[in-house]
């Protein structure tokens, strides 16, 4: 592969990491408690190399063919995004300078951040979509291989720009209890949106 290939392949995916969504929501509120936004968004990037190993070994085309296993991906990714939803709107979270975190609380917050890219199905179908195309058979390296490269530099970036994102929150946001509880309750009600839109699509499809 080339390395033209490569950043043409960042330009695109890049347009969809900036894109507000439930990866944002989730580093968002994570800003807003203190020292988790490092396993939080260690969480969400799991969830995007499992995407892409899941893509690049061939399982992504076998699901993506399946529509009863894709549904149950969209339905148990919706579902997840509406619990997470509700609790944040019930339970804004405020920043605290003193906070201290366990481990147990830093384990809870990568595993949710897994669920949230893990189980949703857009991030797998952005893969799906885009790896496959960015991919050169007549390439010396095998296609498995680049598309775990290209993978790679999408999780790259989603870390570095989700990073931002939740740490951005937490400085800008943590003098301003107030206006914390209310970014924290617009991620919630983002989550709950999502999820909504994943379940009407659901059943129009």
């Amino acid at each position: 592969m080339t390395i033209s290939v490569f950043v043409a392949f960042w330009a695109v995916s890049i347009l969809f990491i900036i894109t507000p969504g439930a990866d944002w929501a989730y580093a968002i509120s994570a800003g807003l408690k203190h020292r988790v936004v490092l396993p939080a968004v260690g969480g969400l990037l799991s969830g995007h190399l499992i995407a892409t190993m899941i893509v690049a070994g061939g399982v992504g085309t076998l699901v993506a063919n399946h529509p009863v296993a894709l549904s149950g991906l969209t339905i148990a990714g919706a579902g997840y995004l509406l619990w997470l939803g509700a609790n944040m709107l019930g339970r804004p979270s405020t920043p605290h300078a003193d906070e201290t975190q366990a481990s147990g609380s830093w384990k809870r917050w990568a595993l949710k951040g897994l669920c949230v890219s893990g189980l949703n199905p857009k991030v797998f179908l952005l893969f799906l979509a885009l790896l496959p195309q960015f991919a050169d058979a007549t390439a010396p390296w095998p296609v498995p291989m680049q598309m775990i490269a290209l993978g790679l530099v999408h999780t790259v970036s989603c870390g570095v720009v989700y990073l931002l994102v939740g740490f951005g929150s937490q400085v800008i946001l943590r003098a301003r209890p107030a206006a914390a509880q209310g970014v924290s309750r617009f991620s919630g009600a983002a989550m709950i949106i999502i999820a909504l839109v994943l379940l009407i699509e659901q059943t129009r499809g």
